[in-house]
């Protein structure tokens, strides 16, 4: 039997055996299950000490390629409320999570973003880029979107939840003022933001950058020898200075175009790692959604060579 097959029987022997367990009664923590750590954070920020929240996906994981594992069947089947991105995220896991769906309370937070705010995907007519969290203003209407969710499973505690999610939302609005303000400092010339993949299109569109990644808007494509030739011409024909990594994707491609500008006589500095598809280290402030926009925030600006604060958001706060 193939591995697809497997996880297939896998979770529909679980989801059998447990989909009859109740969900938690009042007064309990709901048992939440995001898969993101961005949609963990938001589930932790607006429910507070009223929910216990498992995220599948850790630090540098790529959501793009990830699969459920056997103990994520156990966990989702369990949990009083699933939620995930949607917009093709979690495109191994799609088939599995809207069978889940029609037994248990499951929601796709980012599905029900306006589809004139989203942007296309390249690689796909039908699909639309799904990294709307590098918008803090985009991500606004998905922390709604799980307020709304944990409303629907615990009315009794809605007045928690509107509470948490009103704060949030106004350190949401504090982030974007901070990324507003130290981004246009960046001089024109060198507002070009290349890495390794495709994700900052919303965080260009929200910020005024060009974006350009290796490999597209999926981890999945492949960059050719003639992708990485036409990106060393650019680099050194615009004089950028500084490309940027990922977390959760390999440097190769990054190593090999800086390499190929050295060799053109051009030193294109390495800006930074970038958060792109999954939040840093859960004890560390990246590993907050707030703290992650903030890095990618300070750390952009202060490559490309604007002026931003060496401690981003909370040194900013202060000296407001």
């Amino acid at each position: 039997m193939g591995i697809e097959r497997r996880i297939g029987f896998i979770a529909a022997m679980v989801v059998g055996l447990l989909c009859l367990a109740g969900t938690a009664q009042a007064g309990e923590r709901l048992a939440v299950v995001a898969t993101t750590g961005m949609i963990a954070d938001a589930v932790r920020e607006v429910g507070g000490d009223r929910v216990e929240v498992r995220a599948l996906m850790g630090p540098g994981v790529d959501p793009h390629s990830y699969r459920q594992t056997r103990s994520d069947i156990v966990a989702m089947t369990r949990a009083d409320l699933v939620l995930w991105h949607g917009l093709y995220l979690e495109a191994q896991m799609e088939d599995f999570l809207e069978k889940l769906s029609r037994r248990q309370a499951v929601v796709a937070v980012a599905e029900g973003l306006p589809r004139e705010v989203l942007l296309a995907h390249e690689e796909y007519d039908d699909r639309l880029d799904p990294h709307v969290w590098m918008d803090p203003a985009l991500w606004s209407e998905v922390v709604l979107a799980v307020r709304d969710a944990l409303l629907e499973v615990r009315p009794a505690d809605a007045e928690t939840f509107r509470e948490n999610a009103a704060r949030f939302l106004d350190e949401l609005d504090e982030l974007d003022a901070y990324a507003q303000t130290v981004t246009a400092t960046v001089p024109t010339d060198s507002r070009v933001l290349l890495t390794a993949h495709d994700a900052f299109g919303y965080f260009g569109r929200a910020f005024d950058f060009e974006v350009v990644g290796i490999q597209g808007i999926s981890t999945q494509s492949e960059a050719g020898l003639g992708r990485i030739r036409a990106l060393v011409d650019m680099l050194v024909e615009r004089d950028v200075p500084a490309v940027f990594v990922e977390s959760s994707v390999s440097e190769r491609n990054i190593r090999a175009l800086m390499e190929g500008t050295a060799a053109r006589g051009h030193e294109v500095a390495l800006g930074g790692e970038l958060y792109s598809d999954a939040m840093g280290a859960s004890d560390s402030w990246e590993g907050r959604y707030l703290g992650m926009i903030d890095h990618n925030v300070t750390t952009i600006t202060r490559a490309l060579g604007g002026e931003a604060p060496a401690g981003g958001l909370r040194e900013w706060r202060v000296a407001e």
